[in-house]
């Protein structure tokens, strides 16, 4: 495995009942209860329409927008949150899907009562905020995706997604440090940063991270053609150029389907070069404000 959309391409040949004691948790200012009882954490900073919500990757958390909520809490409302299985939020759940995570991001948006929407998405957060935005209808303004949704035409056997989950099932620390180095990265990048992210994302639950990547795979080859069609909204793209993005594809799939990319960096496109990061995403915030 050479470069991410090798990944990708294996991924998409492109990545119960609520227990009661979760029922039982109060919700605090920072949380709120996603539709199955997991209590799901986030952070409000600034003020201003639209809101701006920012939604991670997979095993990765809030903080990985670091450099983008104090930029844009400066004239809008920012509200930046950890998934299911992430960072500070619970882990009482089976159903890793796509669909379930979009339910984390609605629960938010209707605890704070947000009317006009941005939503934000790294990486898998792209397919997750692309089922919030099914479920949250035309308050979103526009859905954007930061180095996501290479390819979306891929499939997967069940054969190819055994194959790719096993190494993770047998040795989930290694297997995700490899792939993480190997393919999430430019020559380039800074070796200081590739080990802080690897080590990171290692460190993630295994089950958690095996249930999403899982998820992930099952949302291209089950869901990706419904939720795109049946987006409410336009979809906009930051990619890295360092794999090709699939534009006749993703228009094939949906006509607002449109993608600028950066060019010297890797997979954290909005760690990497956050200048031009947060650049490109304030004149798609500013395009759609007020819309």
């Amino acid at each position: 495995m050479r470069s991410r959309r090798f990944v990708e391409s294996l991924i998409a040949l492109p990545i119960a009942t609520a227990l009661l004691s979760c029922n039982q948790q109060p919700e605090s200012p920072s949380s709120v209860l996603s539709s199955d009882g997991v209590p799901i954490h986030y952070e409000v900073h600034g003020s201003g329409e639209p809101a701006v919500v920012f939604v991670h990757g997979w095993s990765c958390d809030r903080t990985y927008w670091d450099a983008q909520a104090p930029h844009f809490s400066q004239h809008y409302t920012v509200v930046t949150i950890d998934l299911a299985g992430h960072g500070e939020s619970g882990v009482e759940r089976e159903d890793w899907s796509m669909r379930a995570f979009g339910r984390d991001v609605a629960a938010v948006v209707e605890k704070l009562d947000l009317e006009q929407i941005v939503l934000v998405g790294h990486s898998m957060g792209g397919l997750v905020v692309a089922e919030a935005a099914r479920l949250l209808g035309d308050r979103v303004k526009v859905v954007v995706g930061a180095d996501t949704f290479g390819d979306v035409s891929g499939r997967i056997t069940d054969e190819q997604k055994e194959a790719f989950l096993q190494p993770f099932g047998d040795d989930f620390r290694t297997s995700m440090d490899g792939m993480v180095r190997n393919n999430f990265f430019v020559p380039s990048s800074d070796s200081t940063f590739i080990a802080g992210i690897a080590a990171d994302m290692a460190s993630a639950p295994p089950d958690v991270a095996i249930g999403a990547l899982s998820g992930y795979m099952d949302w291209y080859n089950n869901e990706s053609e419904t939720a795109l069609r049946e987006l409410p909204a336009p979809l906009r793209l930051i990619n890295s150029d360092y794999t090709p993005t699939n534009v006749e594809a993703g228009r094939a799939a949906t006509s607002s389907f449109d993608v600028v990319l950066m060019s010297g960096v890797g997979h954290f496109v909005m760690m990497e070069d956050p200048e031009t990061f947060n650049r490109l995403l304030g004149e798609i915030v500013a395009e759609f404000a007020g819309t």
